[in-house]
């Protein structure tokens, strides 16, 4: 799988799946979750809750068609909240194994992906780029490209780092 890193907004990348860092309501939220609710229009709301009415627990994924959005599929990863004390990385992990499974299901070969957890849930940066590089450099998977669509340049470093230790 070949890892990119990109500084654009990941409503604006196509691809065949985008992937959303989600609440575990699943009821969109702010950060990157609120920005591909926003543009992908109402269709992902009505799918979320008809699809998981209780939600998804923590480093579990799911998916919903894109509304609006540049891709066919949004897969919604419900990554752990550092913040709140969820500090183990296998929670991390699984999200990452996830999204990779339910691209393969899906035939997903083009994936834009963000810093799941770096965000508002305030897991540090180096370590999410630690173990989302190495998540899907050691997962096997069809997905063919992976874009991580990273704004925040303490993001686009530390994954920049990331990507070249796992080279």
């Amino acid at each position: 799988m070949e890892i990119l890193l990109s500084t654009a907004d990941i409503t604006t990348v196509p691809a065949d799946a985008i992937v959303n860092a989600a609440h575990h309501a699943l009821r969109g939220g702010g950060g990157v979750d609120g920005a591909i609710h926003r543009a992908g229009g109402p269709t992902l709301l009505d799918e979320l809750i008809e699809r998981y009415p209780r939600g998804l627990p923590t480093g579990e994924a799911g998916w919903t068609t894109a509304g609006k959005l540049p891709a066919s599929y949004v897969i919604h990863a419900v990554g752990p909240n550092h913040r709140a004390g969820q500090t183990d990385p296998a929670l991390l992990e699984s999200c990452y194994r996830n999204v990779l499974r339910i691209a393969d299901e899906l035939g997903v070969r083009r994936l834009s992906l963000p810093a799941i957890s770096a965000g508002i849930y305030g897991w540090p940066a180096r370590s999410a780029a630690e173990i989302a590089v190495g998540t899907l450099r050691r997962t096997e998977s069809g997905v063919e490209t992976a874009t991580f669509c990273l704004v925040e340049p303490r993001l686009y470093k530390a994954f920049h780092t990331a990507t070249a230790a796992e080279e």
